[in-house]
């Protein structure tokens, strides 16, 4: 059986033009996630966490171009295969859930139609086989009475039952790893944690592996193993969940995790913390450490180096200088 993980990315960078020459989105990104484990991928909005999971699918949108690295699956790189290749890939062993699912399912098709469609495209099923697997998904993920459903509209679906359906549309191809971006973001807290916890129990139940998006530490705690966080296109730390949570080594996690609400200190007077400052642009990076104009312990180094990942013990990693050995006393 082979040792390598489920998915590895190595060095990923995407870019996109610009009068001024080529804008970096994502530099130089790594990661791996193994076969029924949860990597969360946290940052900022425009920290490049939707375009990390694009790029793992090769779906970067022209003008927009990978310029570098690998993405493997199972040791096979995706990267540079061809196009009908890769449509094999998505929606079969890799499976993409959306931030909006209203959105994302087709209005005038319905819902059975659409989970079936996707059994059949990626199984073979005829049309029979397609619709029974169709309610069986439906019930996997907890859908009222889902025969019903099988002949509702979207728009006749609440915002939870929504995002069902666009889980079991995932699943029909019998994915080993689901990519969910932003899940539970349009949906309110009650309906998050009824999906957050649905995801959790396929994962256990069916072995997926599940790389999560989000902006939110809170939910990371839910459900992930592990967290990447993400700033500027950049991986700033990878950590073991409760390891990240308990004691945040890069500056960047340890300020979205005083401004989480669910998790950070409660603010004086009600006021909900915040980061300081605003995002990097990536069309103006600053020079040196991208977090430095927002950091407030950044001294001269930071300013003029960009600081390469330490580690700081078998499974975890981040970018900082003052993770380096001596840097107590800065």
């Amino acid at each position: 059986m082979s040792q390598a993980p489920l998915l590895a990315v190595q060095g990923l960078s995407v870019s996109f033009p610009a009068a001024a020459g080529r804008i970096p989105i994502l530099r130089d990104v790594s990661f791996a996630i193994e076969r029924g484990e949860c990597l969360g991928l946290v940052g900022e909005s425009g920290s490049g966490k939707s375009m990390t999971a694009l790029a793992v699918l090769g779906l970067v949108p022209p003008p927009g171009r990978i310029e570098a690295g690998h993405v493997r699956l199972d040791g096979e790189d995706l990267l540079g295969r061809p196009d009908r290749e890769l449509r094999e890939v998505r929606g079969g062993r890799v499976a993409l859930v959306f931030q909006e699912p209203a959105a994302a399912l087709n209005p005038v098709l319905t819902i059975g139609y659409q989970v079936a469609e996707a059994a059949r495209l990626h199984r073979g099923m005829s049309r029979r086989e397609a619709r029974d697997e169709a309610v069986r998904l439906l019930r996997l993920v907890a859908m009222p009475d889902p025969e019903s459903r099988l002949k509702s509209y979207p728009h006749q679906l609440s915002g939870g039952q929504c995002q069902r359906a666009m889980i079991a549309m995932a699943l029909a191809g019998e994915p080993d790893l689901l990519l969910a971006d932003e899940p539970t973001t349009a949906l309110d807290v009650t309906v998050q944690a009824q999906i957050l916890s649905l995801l959790d129990q396929l994962r256990r139940e069916l072995g997926l592996a599940i790389l999560l998006i989000t902006h939110d530490l809170g939910v990371v705690a839910e459900i992930c193993d592990r967290v990447a966080v993400l700033y500027a296109g950049e991986v700033v730390e990878l950590a073991p969940r409760d390891a990240l949570l308990a004691t945040p080594a890069h500056p960047y996690s340890r300020a979205l995790l005083a401004s989480s609400p669910r998790l950070g200190r409660p603010a004086p007077r009600g006021e909900m913390p915040a980061i300081p400052g605003r995002p990097a642009d990536p069309a103006r990076l600053p020079g040196g450490c991208a977090f430095h104009p927002r950091c407030a312990r950044a001294f001269e180094r930071c300013r003029g180096e960009a600081p390469a990942m330490i580690s700081l013990a078998p499974d975890r990693q981040a970018r900082c200088f003052l993770l380096e050995p001596g840097a107590e006393s800065l």
